[in-house]
């Protein structure tokens, strides 16, 4: 049986990391030996968070629908660290608006539909083209595993709520092209997994009213509460680590049924 990966020494890139599931992800790849590259605007706290944590940790200013700047990333990343080893996608937006609001005569707005279609799911996938390219030129290691790529969707790609229409369908289309990616990717050694949160305490949420949070809380089986962002980064770990986990989404939401 292969033994369980080990982290230390690895190289992992993580999209929105300046805060929530990016930043915790990042600070739990360090603790574990890592390196760590943080992706996320110019205008974030993405370099605050960076130094914060080390010589070990790399802000790398990016959009991640550019190209470009996506390139650029990954290119900083080897000069600085040497490889990549590890993608994590946690950078994402999203609109909350009906398909078409009957007392306002007002169909959602297409411009939006789009912009949440664009970051979540090309953003992901132009992240995760470039960064195959950087993982496929490691040496294998004696199971012919070169690197891991972790992608976010939502409970909300299979329980879409009022609202939810841009959001929800891409965050499905996140869900839809693990599978296909993974066996893309697998002659080069490369494992593709997604998680799929539930209600986390991200500055999303973080954003509403102490009564709408405690709210949304009890609506969690069990445990009763929101997910804390470094139960998520627990778990890219632990898929870094179990070289069988690939091609699979995995729901990481205390057993909620989002309700409508």
């Amino acid at each position: 049986m292969a033994a369980p990966r080990s982290l230390k020494g690895m190289v992992g890139i993580v999209t929105g990391a300046a805060s929530g599931l990016g930043r915790a992800t990042v600070e739990r790849l360090i603790q574990q030996g890592a390196s760590a590259v943080v992706l996320d605007l110019p205008t974030s706290e993405g370099s605050n968070v960076a130094k914060a944590l080390g010589n070990q940790c790399l802000f790398t200013p990016a959009d991640v629908t550019s190209e470009a700047d996506v390139k650029n990333a990954l290119a900083m990343a080897r000069e600085k660290f040497g490889r990549l080893d590890i993608a994590v996608n946690c950078a994402g937006i999203a609109v909350a608006v009906k398909t078409y609001n009957a007392k306002k005569d007002l169909p959602h707005s297409l411009e939006d539909f789009q912009r949440v279609i664009m970051v979540n799911i090309a953003g992901t996938f132009n992240v995760i083209r470039l960064a195959a390219g950087e993982m496929g030129k490691n040496e294998p290691d004696p199971d012919g595993h070169r690197g891991v790529i972790v992608n976010t969707a939502s409970v909300a790609a299979f329980d879409g709520q009022v609202g939810q229409a841009a959001y929800s369908a891409s965050k499905g289309g996140i869900v839809g092209m693990t599978l296909p990616i993974a066996r893309d990717l697998a002659p080069m050694g490369i494992r593709v997994v997604t998680i799929a949160p539930g209600l986390f305490a991200t500055p999303l949420l973080a954003g509403l009213p102490e009564k709408v949070r405690t709210f949304l809380a009890r609506q969690v089986p069990f445990p009763s509460r929101l997910g804390d962002p470094g139960e998520y980064a627990h778990l890219v770990q632990a898929i870094v680590e179990n070289p069988m986990l690939n091609g699979e989404v995995i729901r990481l939401d205390g057993a909620i049924r989002m309700q409508p």
